[in-house]
């Protein structure tokens, strides 16, 4: 989970600016995604503009600013968020997925008036949304304008307050710590490239993809670390969009290396494709991803010359290797250690009356952390949340502000974190340090009996995370309650917390990737009553064979390894609603966190951490 932070922001004049460009580009409305140029989920500030010009900071939502009104479209994360945010008379919430509520596409070809004119930035709509759009909005004789000039940046730059462009150092993994070398992943990729015919190369736009194509890291963005770079692979060369002076000592040697490729400076990119797109035969086209840009089709020639299909290095990425899957195991263990600390110091500091900040209580945490062998950094801003803010699915408390840790509330805690091992974290554990009511311990019991659900489930390969998610609601669903995110996202090695095409959850897009061994997956039902509190559990786990006594079809079954390690509050369960198999798990769980991370602990010499890791591992379920 990311997060984000609550307080409203005075936007008008901002908006009105905005009108003032609309008009004169004769435009009827104007998209502001939320996405930079690479789809980053966690842009870099100066990119931020949908934030800038709403208000509204969380991680996904789409703006759209008519001639008299200004809408924001996000999901259910973020209801609650939103309506702190959103200047009131300025913006209108729309809460995506609710009855009668159109998202931001429908509400363009539905709800405009016939023969509008929408701006957008063609970098920040993915070609395949803008095809789409424009299927339907040419029934009403609308029409989509791609204006390369981003309206918001011309704002935002007149009250010179923007910030810079990061151009952060860009170091290289060895072959070794990332386990596959960049010669053998751009064979890989080429391979594929030749099994589609007239395909002369691939576009790699986000972020993400060109750090692991090349084994590359970095930190332009926030938690993410990775570069701005655009990569383009043809079948006997790559060139390598970057600016070289952000390149280390490590990432020159380990590029001078790989001699089929060619830096070019990052602000040649469009430029270049556009000379590549020329020069393709006749019937040739370059692949791009579903998540490229209408700016890099067009630049490429259009529909003519780019063919939009899944990318092939996200789907590569997202099955680790060897390495990478043992670079995770020692990343929980360590990481498993740090949260240990933190909960025993948490605890004891509370039981002694002292006041802990939710911000002050994040900020520890992240001490622990960094004590940490390996650690390079959160890999999300921390979400340390009481009582009533518990029940704000991506929140992020405010120093200033925010409220201490009550005793005798609950606590949610969802952090996570990037270490060398190669490997990356994201936990979420829900205390209560005083006496927790029924409703309380049934609803978190509820929602620890999907997390097993999901945990043990053998299935088929060839099943997808949205066939199992009903798994992880079965048992809210039987007292009534639910959620309204994901049961599970992808993660990377070393690399984006939140990790494409893999998950578990209701959207039909979940049903598009099939889950494989290797893919790494978080597991992570909650609920949240809205005002009060709320409850998450959440692991990731890895993606394995499963041995089973038959093997029906001979297709094979897979099942889940946690990699978290961290234990689950016994005091907070209502043991008579859990099932034997379901107190088992838990044992055997706890039995796996203390057998691994207690030898950390003592090598630590951290005996409260280590006193506190047995209790919670050994408390008893009645």
């Amino acid at each position: 989970m990311g997060a984000i932070a609550t307080g409203v922001v005075e936007t008008k004049q901002r908006v009105e600016r905005l009108r003032v460009l609309m008009n004169k580009h004769g435009l009827n409305a104007y998209v502001v995604p939320s996405e930079d140029a690479h789809f980053s989920e966690y842009p870099a500030q100066r990119d931020l503009r949908r934030g800038y010009i709403s208000g509204f900071s969380g991680s996904a939502g789409c703006a759209v600013v008519t001639e008299k009104d200004g809408l924001l479209f996000t999901d259910g994360r973020y209801f609650l968020q939103a309506g702190q945010q959103l200047q009131a008379g300025v913006w209108t919430l729309m809460k995506q997925g609710e009855d009668n509520v159109p998202t931001w596409q429908e509400f363009l070809h539905k709800k405009l008036p016939n023969g509008s004119r929408i701006g957008v930035d063609p970098s920040l709509i993915t070609a395949e949304d803008a095809q789409a759009l424009e299927k339907e909005l040419v029934k009403k004789s609308s029409k989509l304008e791609a204006i390369t000039q981003n309206l918001v940046d011309e704002v935002w730059d007149a009250d010179g307050n923007r910030p810079p462009k990061p151009s952060e150092p860009i170091f290289a993994l060895d072959d070794k710590t990332a386990g596959k070398s960049y010669a053998n992943k751009a064979k890989d990729l080429r391979e594929e490239l030749k099994k589609r015919g007239n395909v002369q190369g691939f576009v790699a736009n986000m972020l993400d993809e060109v750090a692991w194509l090349f084994n590359l890291r970095g930190s332009d963005v926030p938690y993410n670390p990775v570069f701005f770079a655009f990569a383009l692979v043809l079948l006997d060369r790559t060139y390598l969009y970057v600016n070289e002076k952000q390149l280390d000592g490590s990432a020159q040697a380990a590029l001078k290396g790989c001699h089929d490729v060619e830096l070019r400076p990052y602000d040649t990119f469009y430029e270049d494709l556009h000379k590549h797109g020329s020069a393709l035969p006749a019937d040739g086209k370059i692949l791009i991803g579903k998540r490229a840009s209408l700016a890099i089709m067009k630049a490429l020639g259009g529909e003519e010359k780019a063919k939009i299909d899944r990318s092939i290095v996200v789907d590569q990425k997202s099955i680790k290797n060897a390495r990478e899957l043992e670079g995770f195991r020692e990343a929980h263990i360590r990481d498993g250690a740090a949260l240990a600390q933190y909960f025993a110091w948490l605890e004891e500091a509370l039981s002694k009356g002292e006041k802990v900040t939710e911000s002050s209580g994040a900020t520890k945490l992240e001490e622990y952390r960094s004590r940490l062998e390996g650690f390079k950094g959160l890999s999300f801003s921390t979400i340390s949340s009481t009582g009533a803010n518990a029940a704000i699915i991506h929140y992020s408390p405010d120093p200033a502000s925010c409220p201490a840790i009550d005793p005798a509330q609950i606590y949610l805690c969802d952090s996570g974190a990037h270490f060398d091992t190669p490997g990356t974290t994201d936990v979420t554990r829900t205390w209560h340090f005083g006496q927790p009511t029924q409703e309380e311990k049934r609803a978190f019991t509820r929602v620890l009996q999907g997390h097993i659900a999901i945990d043990r489930v053998i299935f088929p390969k060839g099943s997808t995370g949205y066939i199992l998610d009903s798994l992880a609601r079965k048992a809210l669903w039987e007292d009534g309650l639910d959620y309204r995110h994901g049961t599970g996202h992808g993660v990377g090695s070393w690399l984006n917390v939140h990790e494409g095409p893999q998950g578990i959850g209701t959207r039909i897009v979940f049903n598009d990737t099939t889950l494989k061994e290797g893919m790494v997956i978080s597991n992570e039902p909650g609920y949240y009553k809205d005002g009060s509190w709320g409850v998450r559990i959440e692991n990731l786990v890895a993606v394995r064979k499963a041995t089973t006594p038959n093997n029906f079809g001979g297709k094979d079954f897979l099942c889940f390894e946690h990699l978290t390690l961290c234990p689950i509050q016994v005091s907070l369960i209502d043991a008579a609603l859990l099932l034997p198999y379901e107190k088992h798990w838990m044992q055997e769980y706890h039995a796996e966190v203390l057998q691994k991370v207690g030898p950390v602990l003592e090598k630590m010499g951290d005996e409260r951490a280590l006193r506190w890791l047995q209790k919670e591992c050994n408390a008893s379920i009645a």
